[in-house]
Formats: structure tokens, sequence, C-alpha cells
């Protein structure tokens, strides 16, 4: 069969998903689409590809049948069991980025690290000393895995805890925390990920508003999470009730999906 047979067949197969149809031919023969355009007549034994296909369509992403995800321009290992990154988180990690550039802050925490990549990235780039938490075991294994890969592990300490129990003081806290509404309807690829890793509660916000409150008590100036789209209206309430001054950012279709904020009480001190 040719390539260009196999790839007619798969796209017919997962049909509204035929791009990863390409992605998944890409991966397995380890080329990219335009080797394949100018490849399309080569024979080869499509078995394994079409056996990669049905795992797909069955529901297991892209990236648990791989072992791998890319943000930020990097690879990351992820596996099941861990939550895959997503081009959302971006839109926080640039906030990051350009406050920690200008303010270099320190004592940061991360809450609920995942694959590693936030902390990783800021680690990598700005040479950041950062504490991580997260409460799933196979997440802090593979964070450890991913700071290794990309030089950085001298410099995070990953914590296999809830940020409630943490103790210390903190300057920044950072977080990508669960905050899908728990009556949500996953697709079936996002239904194999952790649930602990998607949901925040029975209106989503509460492990935010759980984030917001740590914060206040811990005196810490600096806070930045990511967020649902249709919450800034009750988080803006939690931060201010919590002394806290916000300013949302949106993505490229307009919706809300990062918010970073100051303390006021110690933000001039």
């Amino acid at each position: 069969m040719t390539i260009k047979e196999a790839l007619t067949l798969a796209k017919k197969r997962l049909q509204e998903h035929e791009n990863e149809a390409l992605f998944i031919l890409c991966e397995h023969l380890g080329r990219d689409r335009t080797w394949l355009f100018f490849n399309e007549n080569l024979e080869f034994s499509a078995r394994e590809y079409f056996a990669l296909i049905e795992r797909f369509a069955d529901g297991e992403p892209f990236e648990y049948i791989f072992k791998k995800a890319s943000f930020w321009g990097l690879d990351f290992e992820v596996e099941e069991g861990v939550l895959i990154p997503r081009y959302d988180s971006e839109i926080l990690l640039m906030q990051l980025l350009e406050f920690c550039r200008n303010k270099k802050p320190k004592n940061i925490l991360e809450i609920g690290f995942g694959s590693g990549i936030l902390s990783i990235i800021l680690a990598k780039e700005l040479g950041l000393e950062i504490t991580a938490c997260d409460i799933n075991d196979k997440a802090l294994k593979i964070a450890q895995q991913n700071a290794i890969k990309h030089k950085v592990a001298h410099l995070i300490n990953f914590h296999l805890s809830d940020f409630k129990d943490l103790r210390g003081e903190f300057e920044l806290i950072f977080s990508n925390p669960p905050y899908i509404k728990a009556s949500y309807k996953l697709d079936k690829w996002t239904q194999k990920e952790p649930k602990n890793a998607l949901f925040g509660g029975e209106d989503g916000h509460e492990i935010l508003e759980s984030i917001i409150e740590f914060s206040f008590q811990k005196g810490v100036k600096f806070l930045a999470c990511e967020m649902g789209h249709d919450q800034k209206k009750i988080l803006a309430q939690s931060l201010q009730k919590h002394n806290f001054e916000a300013k949302f950012f949106q993505d490229e279709r307009g919706f809300d999906r990062a918010f970073f904020a100051h303390n006021l009480l110690t933000f001039s001190q």
C-alpha cells in the first residue's frame, strides 16, 4: 500500500479528526509532512500505522500513544495518568516570563506541576529556582524526567504534596489548576486524562478560590493562574475580597484564560 492510499483510508476512518491521521503517520515514520508529500507513492507496510489509528479512534490521545507532547517549541515526556500540556497555557507562561524577567522574584511556587512544563521553561529560560507541588505520583515521576531532559533538575524542587500542606513563604505563586465544572461533558480523548487534574469542583472554580485564599493567608505578593473562560466574574470577586488586584488575559478568540494579580497589602513593601 502506498503512503497516499494509507493516509486516505486513515482520514476516512477518523472523519472530523482527519488531521490526526497525518500527524500519526508523520510520527510513526519519523518524517515531516513535506517528506510525505514528495513520497506519497512510496509503498510501505501500513499494518502498524492502522493499529495506531485504531488506538486514537478508540479515544487514546496522540500524546499518550507516542508518550510525548510539544509545548513552547520543546518536547516533553507524558504518559497516561498525567495531564497533557495544551496551547492555552502559553498565555499564562508568557505573562510569567515577562514578569520574572522584570521583577526577578524569589521564593516561587507552582501549584499542580503536571508534566512540569511551566516550571521547566521558567527555569530553562531564566535560571529561576522554583518549588513545585502536585498530588499525582505519576506527574512527579514525569516532571522529574522532563527536568533532567531539559537540564534544570537542579533548579526545581518537586514535592508530592497538597499545596495546603506546604510551609514557608512565597513571593510568587502560579498555577494551572483543575478548573472544569464537574458536570461538563468531556470528549473521549480528554476522558483518558486524570480527573483530579481536570475537574475543579461542582462549579469548576473551587480550587482556584482555594489557591487565592491560600495565597492571601501566606502573604503572597503575586499570584498568576490559568482559568476557565467563563470564570472571570467570580474570580475577580474572590481576588478583590482577598485584597488582590488582578489583570485578566484573553486568547486570540477573546476568551479569558489567565489572570495575574498583586496583593495590595504587600505590593508596596
